[in-house]
């Protein structure tokens, strides 16, 4: 199975994750109606079956409850299991006491010992500087209950500054979470890539087929249902506008005898110290995300669908 080191000397972990925050979140994705515990458990073995051991989780999914479930799963494999969660650096958390708090409560959720990466899962401040933050993630390092140090939704200059307290402690910041796929690409354009690159930083890929956009499920004939109305993206209008990408990834998944959605992981894993972690709230979606390793894109390849690309930089 192709590995991803997270940052310059972190652990290695699987070169694809699964995002959990559909596993629990009722307010968004309507777990509980269309999918519930028994699909997502199928999705986390069914991952774990097919080589991927690594799963991002938040405190905040579903209030919790993503931990929870992830933690019950893990009774149930022998497997090892890479697990990361985030911190939320909510108004009222105020001091280093309320980050190890929030990690002690995470890891009774996973009912874990010590997580592969703890990240903080937005940049906000209010009445916690990112100094007192990122000291108290380094003495949970220290502690041994974090692996890793990551960031989530950071700009390049709020990725640097983390980066510059961390370095006093000799901890680098190993990961940052941002939306990153063929269509949505700001990263590369606002500096955050580069600045990753320059600092030794993974991106953590979140929404990597843009909420199933880079599926080719949807289509100007084939609008979704649900909260995915209210996104533009998903109009009529603005599937046409994806039309050129679908059909190169459809030109490129029938070479490969890959999906679409296939393809536009392994574009993301191109980029090299890129780890997609697409959702899964069923088997299938678990067995279909797999398939996006083991094989590449040629170079030229890559660069086609840069280029078709990049009215979304």
């Amino acid at each position: 199975m192709e590995t991803t080191t997270l940052g310059k000397n972190g652990p290695s972990v699987t070169a694809l994750g699964i995002g959990a925050w559909s596993w629990g979140d009722r307010l968004f994705w309507d777990y509980g109606k269309s999918y519930g515990e028994k699909e997502v458990e199928e999705a986390f073995l069914s991952t774990i079956n097919a080589g991927i051991t690594f799963f991002d989780t938040a405190e905040i999914y579903g209030l919790g409850e993503s931990e929870r479930l992830i933690g019950r799963f893990l009774k149930n494999t022998s497997t090892k299991v890479d697990i990361a969660t985030k911190y939320g650096p909510l108004p009222w958390r105020f001091g280093a006491d309320a980050v190890h708090q929030a990690i002690t409560n995470s890891l009774q959720r996973l009912q874990l010992e010590k997580v592969v990466l703890y990240q903080v899962h937005w940049p906000f401040t209010f009445l916690m500087s990112q100094e007192t933050l990122m000291n108290a993630l380094a003495d949970e390092v220290q502690r041994g209950r974090i692996e890793a140090i990551g960031v989530s939704n950071y700009s390049a200059s709020q990725m640097r500054h983390a980066h510059d307290i961390l370095k006093k402690r000799d901890i680098p910041v190993a990961v940052n979470q941002v939306q990153y796929s063929l269509l949505s690409r700001k990263i590369e354009s606002q500096g955050v890539s580069n600045t990753a690159r320059e600092l030794g930083i993974t991106i953590l890929a979140y929404s990597p087929l843009a909420q199933g956009l880079l599926t080719g499920k949807y289509t100007p004939e084939k609008t979704p249902e649900g909260a995915r109305k209210l996104d533009n993206r998903f109009s009529t209008q603005g599937l046409e506008k994806i039309a050129p990408v679908l059909d190169l990834l459809r030109q490129y998944g029938e070479k490969y005898q890959k999906t679409p959605a296939q393809v536009a992981l392994n574009w993301l894993i191109a980029q090299g110290d890129v780890i997609p972690i697409p959702g899964a709230k069923n088997a299938q979606q678990a067995i279909q995300n797999a398939g996006a390793l083991g094989w590449r894109l040629s170079a030229d390849e890559v660069q086609h669908l840069e280029k078709v690309s990049r009215p979304w930089l």
